[in-house]
Parts: C-alpha cells; sequence; structure tokens
C-alpha cells in the first residue's frame, strides 16, 4: 500500500464516483442510508447525483471489556433491535454473563443521543417496499455494515443495495451475500485500513452531519 497513490481524494469525490456507479437505480426512487459518521458525506454526495432522500442507519460498535476498540459485535436501533455478534471474536473475549446486554443497551443510549442530534426529532423514512441504498466511507471488517444489512431487511426493504468506495476484498466477498446488489469502487488486494485509501480521511464532525443532512433536503419534493 505505501507508495501508491490513494484511490480518492476525500469523502466526497469517493461519494460523486459512487453516485455515478449507482445512476442506474435513479428511476427506482431509491433512499439513500448513511453509516455515520464517515459515511455520510460519501452518502451525501450519491442522494445528489440521484436526487434521493437521504437518512441514517445508527449503528454501534460492541466493544470488548476493557478494550472498547476491538468489536465483538454491532447493534442497529429500531423498533426491534439486531444484535449481530462476531462469534470468533466472542470465542476470543468470553465475556462474563451479562456483559453483551449491558454494552448493547449502553450502545442503543448513545444510538438514540446521536439521532437526536443529528435529525432534530424527525421520523425516520419509511423503507418498506423501497430500493434502499446503504453507503459508508469504507468496509474493512464489515460487522456494522452486516448488523445495518440485517436491520433493512426486517424492516422491509424492497430492493437492497450496498455501495462503498472501498472495501476488503474478503469482507466484500461475505457482504454479497447479503444485499441484492453490491457496488464498491476498488477492492485492492493490499487492503489495510480504509483512511489509507483516501488522500484526506479528516474525521466527520457531528455539525458536518448535521449539515450535510439539512442540505439533502433542498432537492426532495415540497410537502
Amino acid at each position: 500500500m505505501f507508495g501508491r497513490t490513494p484511490e480518492f481524494h476525500d469523502r466526497a469525490e469517493a461519494g460523486r464516483r459512487l453516485g455515478d456507479a449507482l445512476e442506474h437505480l435513479r428511476g427506482q426512487a431509491p433512499v439513500v442510508l448513511a453509516l455515520p459518521r464517515g459515511g455520510v458525506p460519501v452518502a451525501f454526495e450519491v442522494a445528489r447525483v440521484l436526487r434521493a432522500p437521504l437518512d441514517l442507519v445508527m449503528v454501534r460498535k460492541l466493544g470488548a471489556p476493557g478494550q472498547p476498540e476491538f468489536g465483538i459485535g454491532a447493534v442497529v436501533n429500531g423498533d426491534d433491535p439486531q444484535l449481530v455478534l462476531n462469534d470468533e471474536a466472542m470465542e476470543m473475549v468470553n465475556p462474563p454473563p451479562g456483559y453483551v446486554e449491558a454494552e448493547m443497551q449502553r450502545q442503543l443510549l448513545e444510538i438514540d443521543r446521536r439521532r437526536r442530534s443529528y435529525l432534530a426529532g424527525r421520523a425516520p423514512i419509511p423503507l418498506a417496499g423501497r430500493t434502499t441504498i446503504l453507503v459508508d466511507d469504507g468496509i474493512a471488517t464489515g460487522g456494522t455494515v452486516r448488523a445495518a444489512l440485517k436491520a433493512l431487511r426486517l424492516a422491509g426493504a424492497g430492493r437492497v443495495v450496498l455501495a462503498v468506495p472501498v472495501a476488503a476484498p474478503d469482507t466484500l466477498k461475505v457482504l454479497q451475500r447479503e444485499a441484492d446488489e453490491v457496488i464498491c469502487l476498488a477492492a485492492p488486494e493490499s487492503f489495510r485500513a480504509v483512511g489509507l485509501h483516501y488522500e484526506n480521511f479528516d474525521q466527520t464532525e457531528d455539525a458536518q452531519v448535521v449539515r450535510l443532512l439539512d442540505e439533502a433536503r433542498q432537492w426532495l419534493p415540497r410537502a
């Protein structure tokens, strides 16, 4: 990976290129769903290209005891919160009884806080029967994406499309079984980390998420 020119300048450029690759879905009146926070700038550009509504899928990683950055699973909020555990990580960590439930509830509280902050109380866009495009800025292990795809199925989405600028090849092969269609612009064998495939991979701040979600409403029909 070292010495190579990154595939993308920043998330916005990656989103524009991804939107062009999704043009064939414009006539299906899709809904674009971003995984916050890094997926929002990418999804915003996809939604702008397709003139589609933009919403969030709120997913949080479940960290291992004493190692919050080591994910043992992920949870997606909703009427029926979805928990997806990483069996290999669970076997490695062997968390004590009650830990997973407590960690899940802690992350659901954070999801609720973020949704209120980002969307100011706006209701989620109904997905039943609609083509739904799930967007992130890249995929390494795919735990949060798997949880999100499962939640979209249960929400009754008519067609589920996963769209990302870059992903680890092995992970991509697994996720292709979870979605109806997968669009990925780059899956280099030398994949190491998502950020290494961007020239600019600055952290996406909450204020930027709120601004982009507000701006995305400008191309929607007025109620």
